[in-house]
């Protein structure tokens, strides 16, 4: 019971730290493909967004749709020069989400290492019962 509060107190403190992005949008803005391959793409460079839409093979109305999404979630900013708007990856938010990935890495193990580990624990539990 020690370590499930100790687990559920750490998780809490792991998803609600101050200042930091929006997870949810984060992830929601990551979910489609499209807007994988723009990040990807802005990764390597900024690209102006008649460039994206090119490269992507999309309308200009579907590309706004995808910055849009990107620019809420804190992915990407963007930046007029003359009539030109350019598009670059905020590294600052992947960093947020790297972070908190990363945070979960003292847990993980290999799958089958994280499987045997819990059905070790479910055959320990006592059952209502108090037999094990």
């Amino acid at each position: 019971m020690g370590f499930q509060i100790y687990l559920i107190n750490k998780l809490t403190i792991m998803t609600n730290t101050p200042n930091s992005p929006d997870l949810d949008a984060i992830f929601e803005a990551l979910a489609s493909k499209h807007r994988r391959e723009m990040v990807y793409a802005l990764g390597l460079q900024s690209h102006s967004v008649s460039q994206l839409a090119s490269m992507r093979d999309l309308s200009l109305p579907a590309i706004h749709k995808h910055i849009k999404i990107l620019q809420d979630s804190g992915l990407i900013k963007a930046k007029k020069i003359g009539g030109v708007h350019f598009l670059a990856l905020n590294r600052r938010t992947l960093l947020c989400l790297q972070d908190w990935l990363m945070q979960y890495q003292a847990y993980w193990g290999n799958n089958e290492e994280t499987l045997e580990n819990y059905a070790q624990y479910l055959s320990k539990k006592p059952t209502k019962g108090g037999e094990k």
